[in-house]
């Protein structure tokens, strides 16, 4: 989601979903005695919070942008998701792995075309924006096509993908687009 998105009213909103980011990623890269359950809690709480702030980030720019129904299908999806992982705490691990990768991915694509169809965004909006979407879609595409989804490989992607897309969508507040 691109500071194009994000009005001066509610710029808390992009931080809030930066910061939820960072800590998941820190979260999963540095507890070394991580469980899939714990996993999938905090993978939940990661995507239920950038969900509200995607449907946020679209309905406050209902009528004022073309693309702001991507946002609204993102968060939707990723309220979904977090919704479904929290009802099914005991699902097999390649299941929690598929859904990871279909997150990043759709994130990595909703991000790169909202950047794309943000033509009043800055040029360095656009360009973390879509760094951030490419960055989704890689990590996606890697976790989700490993021949055999390994723990430890697992786990780093995500959580490098989380603390470098976190980052980013925090120093988009200083792009100069608010």
């Amino acid at each position: 989601m691109s500071t194009a998105r994000i009005t001066k009213e509610n710029w808390w909103a992009l931080v809030l979903g930066g910061v939820a980011t960072i800590f998941f990623g820190f979260a999963v890269v540095f507890w070394p005695s991580l469980t899939l359950l714990a996993l999938l809690y905090l993978f939940s709480a990661y995507v239920l919070i950038s969900g509200v702030v995607n449907i946020m980030a679209g309905i406050d720019t209902l009528g004022r942008d073309d693309s702001w129904f991507l946002s609204v299908v993102l968060g939707v999806f990723e309220l979904g998701v977090g919704l479904y992982l929290l009802r099914h705490t005991g699902l097999k691990f390649s299941t929690f792995v598929v859904l990871i990768g279909f997150t990043l991915i759709a994130r990595g694509v909703i991000e790169a075309v909202v950047a794309n169809l943000s033509r009043r965004a800055s040029m360095k909006t656009r360009t973390l924006s879509y760094a951030s979407g490419l960055g989704a879609l890689v990590a996606g595409i890697v976790i989700l096509f490993a021949k055999k989804p390994q723990g430890v490989s697992f786990v780093w992607i995500l959580g490098l993908y989380a603390i470098v897309a976190g980052t980013i969508h925090v120093t988009e507040l200083t792009a100069g687009d608010k």
